[in-house]
């Protein structure tokens, strides 16, 4: 799968530098610099009129795109985005931080605000069931999917860490990364929140047209949380690893789709949730 993201004259950087002091224990102050990770708003905008502003680390913004417009049920198929670029037609200091989203003929900003509104009516937390039940008229039971050997499965956090070059630089960043079942790199991206680095991978695959994502493995480097279930669900992915924990909401979701959840994926264990006939 080739990863390398759409770009454009105005791509923000992913970290800067500055002056900071550094402590130690017996009180010795000493400037020095440092490189933090950037972050910073990105508007889409859906026929000239906006959708929504979300945090996030510039880089790869036309993968988080079209991911999230596809995770989050804005469209209900990925080539329903047939182009995003950078608006130009905003004030300097805004550039890079605004994007146009083209849809195919045919599909208007109501009929996406719409597939919007009835995705979050019924998903926003108010119980359980409601969820369960808002994707289960969305999103079909992910495919049976690949059998891993749980040695290859307990290495993926490792892998996915040593590809991080943006965290190794500031220490600040989520990542989210796809395998495949005998362990080799997909895609890979960082990004201050963790669903919008799950967004960027799946838009990846979105721009590809290489979903539903039936024989893949997503791995995050936090917690397994049910927005980032859901988004995997979505997509098709029937293996979630997590290096933390998951959420009994999560569990819900994963069990309810037929998909194999993994928490505490680290030092060579795991905590498998539900779906162990996908570990061999």
């Amino acid at each position: 799968m080739s990863t390398s993201p759409e770009r454009g004259p105005n791509v923000r950087p992913e970290q800067r530098e500055l002056d900071v002091q550094r402590v130690d224990g017996s009180g010795t102050r000493r400037t020095s610099r440092d490189r933090v990770v950037v972050e910073e708003p990105l508007e889409i905008r859906v026929a000239g009129e906006s959708l929504l502003v979300t945090m996030r680390t510039p880089g790869a913004d036309f993968d988080l795109v079209r991911g999230l417009l596809f995770t989050e049920g804005f469209v209900e198929r990925a080539d329903d985005v047939v182009g995003v670029a950078y608006c130009d037609d905003v004030p300097a200091d805004a550039r890079g931080n605004v994007v146009l989203v083209a849809l195919r003929p045919g599909l208007t900003l109501d009929a996406a605000r719409t597939a919007r509104a009835t995705w979050m009516s019924s998903a926003c937390g108010v119980c359980g069931k409601a969820t369960l039940d808002s994707l289960r008229a969305h999103c079909d039971p992910v495919a049976p999917g690949p059998t891993v050997e749980f040695v290859t499965l307990a290495a993926l956090p490792e892998r996915m860490r040593a590809a991080q070059s943006v965290f190794d630089a500031t220490g600040g960043l989520h990542a989210a990364a796809l395998f495949d079942a005998r362990g080799n790199l997909l895609a890979l991206a960082e990004d201050i929140g963790r669903h919008n680095a799950v967004d960027k991978v799946i838009g990846v695959a979105a721009r590809l047209g290489a979903l539903p994502l039936s024989e893949a493995i997503l791995v995050v480097s936090g917690r397994a949380g049910f927005e980032i279930v859901s988004k995997a669900r979505r997509a098709g992915i029937p293996i979630v690893a997590s290096v933390s924990a998951a959420s009994s909401l999560a569990i819900d979701v994963a069990k309810d789709a037929g998909m194999t959840l993994l928490g505490f994926v680290r030092d060579g264990t795991a905590t498998v949730y539900c779906g162990g006939r996908r570990v061999g």
